[in-house]
């Protein structure tokens, strides 16, 4: 039985991820925790001293990233908390120097481009610093299918991105962005439809 597989049948880190992946406050900083991000880190470093194209490559990502498809792409570096819980469509490419914080979980819809720098992230920490000394908590991320998420963009927790939706460069996504649109800024706006879309956009 590997370490992982040690692991996964704790049942102190069992609590702790049913607790994380539920959206309720849970402990971070548990030894059980702690040892399932090791595991997870030496797969990252893995992945991120490969040569391109090495056929390890494709081996290390569909190891680290189980739950999403087989021919998803991920450009090195890149970093994440644990990996099982992204869950990348067909033919989704990921970008140089991408982060992804999945605790909460992170569905990104087929074909959607991830550019280089992208922050994707499910954790957050309590306001009261009491509170913050022992708990986080986490919203699941949402990106729809056939996406364009550009360089550097920060997507914080709970927010939903739909279908076709491209998201600007530098943009600081706050909030539920709807399909079909340009979306830029911090905090990200609608801008104007695209795809055939119409109406009025906020101001």
């Amino acid at each position: 039985m590997t370490r992982k597989e040690e692991l996964e049948q704790n049942p102190a880190l069992q609590d702790e991820l049913r607790r994380m992946t539920n959206g309720e406050p849970y402990n971070a900083h548990t030894p059980e925790m702690y040892a399932w991000r090791d595991e997870v880190k030496k797969l990252l470093r893995r992945l991120n001293i490969t040569e391109y194209h090495e056929p390890t490559m494709a081996d290390i990502t569909r190891e680290l990233l189980p739950h999403s498809a087989p021919n998803v792409y991920v450009e090195p570096p890149f970093y994440c908390d644990y990996g099982n819980l992204i869950f990348a469509g067909e033919g989704v490419f990921i970008n140089f120097g991408c982060t992804i914080l999945d605790g909460g979980g992170v569905y990104i819809g087929r074909k959607t481009l991830i550019a280089p720098g992208v922050h994707i992230f499910t954790a957050g920490h309590p306001t009261d610093a009491d509170e913050r000394d022992q708990w986080e908590t986490c919203r699941t991320v949402r990106i729809g299918e056939r996406c364009w998420i550009g360089g550097h963009a920060t997507i914080c927790p709970g927010v939903t991105i739909g279908d076709r939706t491209v998201i600007g460069a530098g943009s600081v996504v706050t909030r539920d962005i709807p399909s079909d649109c340009v979306a830029v800024g911090n905090p990200c706006r609608v801008i104007k439809w695209v795809n055939g879309k119409e109406g009025p956009v906020e101001e």
